[in-house]
């Protein structure tokens, strides 16, 4: 499973990877819009991804404009919103973004966001 984490707060990124990467995914934590757009585009050497966690709480147009690249670049990708807000607690990012497939809160415990994507990733190989 290939994993795509865009997080502003490295040390969190860094958690999440080490628990996905337990479950034998290959992870890239990038901190902003532009870096995942690399990614996406796979100029930095990264593969397709199976799986974006995007923090909805990045600056800028943030994990919706990563999200909306990737139904473009990359359409099989699955998007996992994260936040620390409420904003989206009324499922609102699932009309917004066509390739959303769970918004959890920042707080999250890490194994249990490394499920939720495994569970994801495996979705999106099905096609």
């Amino acid at each position: 499973m290939k994993v795509l984490i865009v997080i502003e707060n490295p040390d969190l990124g860094a958690l999440w990877a080490r628990h996905l990467e337990r479950q034998d995914a290959v992870v890239t934590v990038v901190g902003d819009e532009d870096a995942a757009m690399t990614a996406l585009r796979g100029t930095d050497g990264t593969d397709d991804v199976d799986v974006i966690v995007a923090d909805l709480d990045l600056t800028g147009s943030g994990a919706i404009g990563v999200a909306d690249y990737a139904a473009y670049r990359q359409p099989g990708a699955q998007v996992v919103f994260v936040t620390a807000s409420s904003f989206f607690s009324d499922g609102s990012i699932f009309s917004i973004s066509p390739n959303a497939c769970a918004l959890l809160s920042s707080r999250t415990l890490p194994d249990d966001l490394a499920h939720v994507v495994a569970h994801h990733a495996e979705r999106a190989r099905k096609g």
